[in-house]
């Protein structure tokens, strides 16, 4: 399996010649899903949804589906009958050649003035990978490549390292990361690396990885 990293959040996956592109939202690039079989979308937060990308992709691929949850289909399923899957914690189903299990149900609190939103996170071939979204959920699981979200408005660096020694993936990847300055960024590898327990990766946008 391939794993590209795009800018933010976003990832694409490829096996056997088959695509899968998870969360491209407005701070990844315009063509971030373009050439996807299969898109997976977390939740509705903008740097993770984004309708202009996702039409792309669905134009460029009339094959192509999108797999999300509720407040996501809701907004995006009548522009593509019977493409857009609405999914939720516990859902199974397999998509591009991936097998996918679906995991957690609410957004990470930011503030407790804030309503909380739904969100899932994805399990991909039988935990090849894990991208939780935005929370800290922990699937129930072995994780080999965990999609780590390292800096976000409702995180701080105590939360990443925990959330990785509880995983316990054998390697954790950099993602939610468009916030962290280069300047930043050391200090986020030395200590998540020094005390997370796991292997700590970062790819710049574009680069790739086999897993």
């Amino acid at each position: 399996m391939k794993l590209t990293k795009k800018s933010h959040a976003c990832v694409r996956l490829e096996k056997d010649g088959q695509t899968l592109v998870v969360d491209p939202g407005g701070f990844s690039e315009e063509d971030a899903a373009v050439g996807a079989d299969a898109i997976l979308v977390t939740h509705e937060h903008p740097d993770h949804f984004d309708e202009a990308r996702l039409r792309a992709a669905m134009e460029a691929n009339p094959a192509a589906g999108i797999w999300t949850l509720k407040s996501v289909a809701e907004r995006i399923s009548a522009a593509f009958p019977g493409r857009v899957h609405t999914v939720g914690h516990g859902d199974t189903f397999t998509t591009a050649g991936f097998d996918i299990q679906v995991h957690g149900e609410l957004h990470a609190v930011i503030h407790p003035d804030i309503p909380r939103i739904t969100n899932v996170g994805y399990l991909i071939d039988g935990g090849r990978v894990f991208h939780p979204g935005d929370a800290l959920t922990v699937p129930d699981h072995p994780v080999e490549t965990l999609m780590l979200p390292v800096m976000a408005p409702w995180n701080k660096i105590a939360e990443v390292i925990d959330y990785v020694r509880e995983v316990k993936p054998q390697r954790a990847y950099d993602i939610h990361d468009a916030l962290l300055t280069d300047l930043a960024r050391p200090i986020y590898d030395r200590q998540i690396g020094g005390l997370g327990g796991s292997t700590h990766l970062r790819l710049t946008p574009g680069d790739s990885a086999e897993l």
